[in-house]
């Protein structure tokens, strides 16, 4: 089992497990955000280094991203016993931890996430990889870090579209496990939040559900909840000028699949009214949302589909999800037409 460590300062934990540890060889993988904005809150706390450095962004969450990774670890002669710390937001541990689970048939990886989305979600659950021909995560496996820092400090370096983005995922822990936090939620705005409080719900909850369904065989598939819509816009997204991000892209997912819930006679109409209301006051409403034959294009080639059934984790109530649920192509239409009259 991973070592996870949640708490404010991180430094002096992550110098303590090195140590332990007498690594080969260090490297710290950095895109360009958190080379600038990371790096320096943990620099003076790692022994000698090296520094490994992609693009920031979804885009480049790519096998040609990887092999420039994998390209700079060889020519850099990392070992089968270095370590390769993955510092930054989701896509970089993504793709981090899957380059250094596949270096030299696996290194150990340390990730240090610096985005709320990445601390309250991708962390979370040994899912790592890459997109492949636009569609989202395509290519990857399942292993688990060394190691799993935390901390709320690196929130400070987030612009607001960035925290916004990763607290789609809080929402949704909520609506499909905790009635009670749904509840205090939407009683509040995004600068009301308590983060700590929210970063150590979220990853309780997630690493949980986790560890009793490790490879999403059974009950772990409710944490897909909002994101075969979700994913599906965020792909129809990615390669225009105005590419969306993923809680973003999510947020569009819960409220139509909230309206999926409602019309499989799963979701009240109050309830269902609530949610998309609070998240529209959150997020706004997605204006340039791409054609519905488009969306579902991406929905049918979601990796949860089996066979030519799409399959969608759906709310049975609020704060309880079920996973597997049947949908058809016309559910679809309808909760996206919702969506698009709020």
């Amino acid at each position: 089992m991973q070592s996870v460590i949640i708490k404010k300062q991180i430094g002096q934990t992550l110098q303590d497990i090195l140590d332990l540890k007498n690594y080969s060889k260090i490297g710290v993988l950095v895109d360009t955000n958190s080379e600038n904005l990371c790096l320096p809150k943990i620099i003076n706390t790692i022994p000698e280094f090296e520094v490994l450095r992609v693009e920031a962004g979804e885009k480049f969450k790519t096998l040609e991203t990887c092999q420039m990774i994998w390209e700079q670890l060889t020519n850099m002669n990392f070992d089968r016993h270095s370590v390769l710390i993955v510092l930054g937001g989701g896509v970089l541990g993504d793709m981090g931890g899957f380059c250094a689970s596949t270096y030299k048939r696996g290194i150990d990886f340390i990730l240090v996430p610096t985005t709320l989305l990445s601390q309250v979600d991708a962390s979370v659950g040994g899912k790592l990889g890459v997109d492949f021909m636009g569609f989202k995560n395509h290519i990857g496996l399942f292993r688990e870090p060394t190691a799993t820092l935390i901390s709320s400090d690196f929130l400070s370096t987030l612009p607001v579209r960035e925290l916004r983005s990763g607290y789609a995922e809080v929402i949704k822990h909520s609506l499909i496990a905790d009635q009670g936090k749904w509840n205090s939620l939407n009683k509040k705005g995004l600068d009301e939040q308590n983060w700590e409080d929210l970063i150590d719900f979220s990853f309780q909850f997630k690493s949980g559900i986790a560890e009793t369904d490790p490879y999403e065989g059974g009950v772990r598939k409710i944490l897909n909840f909002g994101h075969t819509i979700g994913h599906a816009v965020e792909s129809c997204c990615l390669t225009t000028d105005t590419p969306l991000f993923h809680g973003e892209a999510i947020a569009v997912g819960m409220v139509a699949e909230s309206h999926v819930s409602y019309q499989k006679g799963m979701l009240k109409q109050d309830d269902l009214n609530e949610i998309a209301s609070y998240i529209k006051d959150i997020f706004g409403k997605e204006e340039q949302l791409p054609e519905t034959d488009s969306i579902l294009q991406w929905v049918i080639q979601d990796k949860k589909n089996k066979g030519n059934r799409i399959l969608m984790a759906l709310l049975d109530g609020v704060g309880r999800a079920v996973w597997d649920i049947e949908v058809n192509e016309n559910e679809i239409r309808n909760s996206l037409d919702y969506y698009r009259s709020l």
